[in-house]
């Protein structure tokens, strides 16, 4: 082990800690983040208990245990879980009367990528202003010194699967379970047949490495090959899991990739039959159709669009008391009485098929009874991590003087700027695009929608991308439109 603290300023991003292990950060770089975030911990709060937890890669135990040592030396008490996903750690803070959490995940980033998601509120995760301080303590090494106790925590994967088994379906439903090989491959496939479906697995064995593809509902490599599964075996839905479980993607009965946003729509109008007078919170990438419902409008609903990121969408449905809110990257939040207001790709599952249940129909028609729109998959350019917020502030002056000058994309003028999370532009017939600065990678995050047709959806796009490439600092597209 190198006797020199290693850890790169960047890797403390907006709502979470993600780093190239050991390139990027080392076991030394580790314990320090440990001991900043125990530091943190004794500062707030009175019971100084970390519960903590790992997903499945080749090094995440050994990040675990030097994340531990460093928590252990500023005094905090350590409960560890072992392996799990993120929404079990999320779900130990009400079980075992601990506030502070941390699960060390790189969730659905590349082999050889590591991260801590970290919370010091129940059923919240660190937003800004938090890791901004972490960072600060880290860096300048600013740690409280103490002597902790560590306590090993068995079994309590066992609670959580309990805790999810107990919703039951009236029919017994087909469906595919996808995991790329990561963690959620121990938990989805069981609990989703504890509520009565018949599932079948497509790779769910364990393996680190991902030799198929990244565990990522939005990768499509992911969702076509889901896709392929459902058609084959005649399932009544797919669902593919991202590497901690606090994500899903959706494929229909036909094999159709659905977009996360629409499936939230879907479970807010279900849930807004029963519980009217309801809140939504939804963020910026998300499709426009939230905001005029007829259902949602119906039942009396306000949807409130927010900042992407599951830190920052939790937070707002937790502090407007919403019952649900939805991410476009598949993560969902409910709210008692569904769910404790932190998200859970199985729980998220689940709510799919309880409307499923409850609508008795199958999942293409449903979506079909949605207004049609032409939407894109959310491309990320590489930007780099010092450069992209930079790119945005000039996207945001550039797209904000256009507007003032009448520009024009297919004889459609911008008629509204939203600027809650990068730029979220709309033209007059109701399309729009989006541009944000991504929270846990070095790259910018692109979406493109329209009501209209699907060449306005892709103008959009081209629009943008040619703003972008002026810059001179964009990269490579993970994946994009043609």
């Amino acid at each position: 082990m190198s006797d020199k603290i290693l850890i790169d300023e960047f890797g403390f991003r907006e709502y979470d800690a993600r780093w190239l292990f050991p390139d990027s950060i080392n076991e030394l770089g580790i314990e320090a983040v440990g001991k900043g975030f125990g530091t943190q911990v004794i500062n707030k709060v009175k019971n100084p208990t970390v519960i903590v937890g790992h997903d499945y890669r080749s090094y995440s135990e050994n990040v675990k245990k030097n994340f531990i040592k460093g928590l252990l030396s500023t005094g905090c008490n350590v409960k560890d879980i072992g392996l799990c996903l993120s929404p079990t750690v999320y779900l130990s803070q009400f079980k075992l009367n601990s506030d502070a959490v941390a699960m060390i995940t790189a969730s659905h980033n590349e082999n050889g990528w590591t991260g801590i998601k970290m919370g010091i509120e129940k059923g919240l995760t660190y937003c800004k202003d938090e890791m901004s301080d972490l960072k600060n303590i880290v860096l300048n090494e600013k740690f409280i010194r103490g002597e902790g106790k560590f306590e090993e925590v068995k079994e309590f994967n066992k609670v959580y699967i309990e805790e999810l088994s107990k919703t039951k379906l009236k029919k017994k439903l087909k469906v595919v379970a996808a995991c790329g090989n990561g963690t959620a491959g121990i938990f989805a496939p069981n609990i989703l047949r504890a509520i009565g479906c018949e599932v079948i697995e497509l790779d769910c064995n364990l393996d680190f490495t991902f030799p198929r593809y990244n565990p990522n509902p939005e990768d499509m490599k992911m969702l076509h090959e889901i896709a392929k599964c459902v058609k084959t075996n005649n399932a009544d839905v797919g669902f593919g899991f991202d590497g901690d479980g606090d994500r899903v993607g959706v494929i229909d009965n036909k094999g159709k990739e659905i977009f996360a946003d629409k499936i939230g729509l879907l479970i807010a109008r279900d849930i807004s039959n029963k519980y009217k007078n309801s809140k939504f919170v939804v963020d910026v990438k998300s499709t426009g159709l939230f905001m005029y419902d007829k259902v949602l409008k119906e039942n009396n609903c306000e949807t409130i669009y927010w900042k992407t990121g599951h830190s920052y969408i939790k937070r707002k449905v937790n502090e407007d008391k919403a019952i649900a809110g939805f991410e476009k990257s598949g993560h969902f939040f409910f709210n008692q009485p569904l769910g404790y207001g932190f998200d859970d790709g199985i729980n998220s599952a689940i709510q799919v098929c309880k409307l499923l249940d409850n609508q008795n129909q199958k999942l293409d028609l449903l979506i079909n009874s949605l207004p049609e729109t032409f939407q894109s998959p959310t491309m990320g350019p590489f930007c780099k991590d010092n450069e992209k917020y930079d790119v945005i502030d000039d996207m945001i002056n550039k797209i904000n003087k256009l507007k003032e000058n009448g520009f024009k994309i297919k004889e459609l003028k911008i008629n509204d700027i939203l600027t809650v999370n990068g730029i979220r532009f709309s033209l007059e017939d109701g399309s729009w695009g989006l541009i944000r600065a991504s929270s846990n990678k070095p790259s910018l995050v692109i979406v493109t929608e329209s009501p209209t047709s699907d060449e306005i959806k892709k103008e959009i796009f081209y629009f943008i991308d040619k703003l972008l490439q002026e810059t001179g600092k964009i990269g490579n597209y993970d994946q994009k439109i043609n």
